[in-house]
């Protein structure tokens, strides 16, 4: 979770006065202009107290900068071609970041998707759009470990929801078979921190509760949850669990691993997640980016580019209803997947990618294909001081 703070060269004005000057209201004086400046002092004396009172409140001293919003996020266009089925999918997923004072932040996410096919015998694509609220939430940074969060917020199971699924991150397009379990959003309640765990060792966490809500755009299951994550600096591997557990229905639970590398001297990222529900099933996936900088030819096209691999294996859970395991995502039958693409950074902002990918089921094996663009934007809605 990153904000902006922009600086300006121009000096800040600084609010002088002194409270005490405010006592001259306690002083009756027959003489009009007397009473007059008598009441001015006292109005400046509140004024300069409710302003020291919310500096105190945001956590913001009168010569600190003031950070300014942020209007972010991306946007998208892809073409998928999945067992010969062709699909156009835009994707705008716009996020306002607030920052009241230096400890305060108000955040959200929301996510515009299309889904456009060509029905049979049709000449052109139609569809709905998804509209999603991602997160509205309100962090309140408590120490240097600790970060206070209510409203709603991404599911802090595992790290690709968290860390990798907006498009202009994402390293294949396809989310990952086991993704549904555990993801998605919460309403209620999130610590989350790091601290030093010792030299050599860094340890992050996110412990949240979150409450049943029916609401449009705010759903949301009554559960518990938490991560763990042990991050080493100098080999630069982190490795954690997550635990989940419903507190609805059949009160299932939900566990998951995950592990990632980025070797000092190789531009590769390793990664990998395992998942597991006794209900929505288990799987797991192993992914490797490579960036192509290091190639010594034609080093101008070449240290823009990278390619990428996934391996991934699902196994179906309990859920007997096709219809039922659909509405979640999932595959109601085993499978297998490989993918393989590449990435094409056009310029700061501006990427392309492209991708293929084999599955295999006992309901048959297909290919999906994946080509599109996707762009990275950030607007600053006010001027720092």
């Amino acid at each position: 979770m990153t904000f902006v703070i922009l600086r300006s060269d121009h000096q800040q004005h600084r609010i002088k006065g002194n409270l005490a000057t405010g006592g001259v209201c306690l002083h009756v004086d027959l003489m009009r202009r007397e009473t007059r400046q008598g009441l001015q002092s006292c109005i400046r004396g509140l004024l300069i107290f409710v302003l020291g009172a919310l500096q105190v409140v945001f956590g913001q001293a009168p010569n600190a900068e003031k950070p300014v919003p942020i209007f972010t996020g991306s946007a998208g266009f892809f073409t998928n071609v999945n067992a010969g089925e062709t699909q156009l999918v835009p994707i705008v997923s716009p996020v306002l970041l607030v920052p009241l004072g230096e400890r305060w932040l108000i955040e959200s996410r929301g996510e515009f998707e299309g889904e456009f096919e060509k029905p049979q015998g049709g000449s052109s694509f139609g569809g709905k759009v998804h509209k999603e609220v991602d997160y509205l939430q309100v962090d309140y940074i408590a120490n240097p470990y600790v970060t206070v969060t209510a409203g709603r917020f991404l599911t802090p199971f595992g790290i690709y929801n968290e860390r990798l699924y907006p498009i202009w991150i994402r390293s294949l397009q396809p989310t990952p078979l086991i993704f549904p379990i555990g993801s998605g959003s919460s309403d209620g309640f999130m610590l989350r921190g790091g601290l030093p765990a010792n030299a050599r060792i860094n340890l992050n966490y996110a412990i949240y509760f979150s409450a049943l809500s029916t609401v449009n755009k705010f759903e949301s299951d009554r559960m518990v949850g938490g991560r763990i994550g042990f991050f080493l600096p100098g080999s630069r591997i982190e490795m954690g669990a997550s635990l989940q557990q419903l507190l609805q229905e059949q009160r299932q639970s939900a566990a998951g691993f995950h592990f990632a590398w980025q070797p000092a001297k190789t531009p590769l990222t390793l990664r990998s997640e395992y998942a597991w529900s006794g209900e929505k099933g288990s799987g797991y996936w192993i992914e490797a980016v490579y960036r192509l900088s290091q190639i010594p030819r034609w080093q101008q096209v070449l240290r823009h580019a990278e390619v990428v691999g996934r391996t991934q294996q699902f196994f179906a859970g309990s859920i007997a209803e096709e219809d039922e395991a659909a509405a979640y995502g999932l595959s109601e039958v085993n499978a297998k997947q490989a993918d393989f693409g590449a990435n094409y950074y056009l310029r700061d902002g501006v990427k392309a990618t492209a991708s293929y990918g084999r599955r295999f089921s006992p309901e048959g094996n297909f290919n999906l294909w994946t080509v599109g663009i996707a762009y990275r934007f950030a607007f600053p809605l006010g001027k720092g001081q």
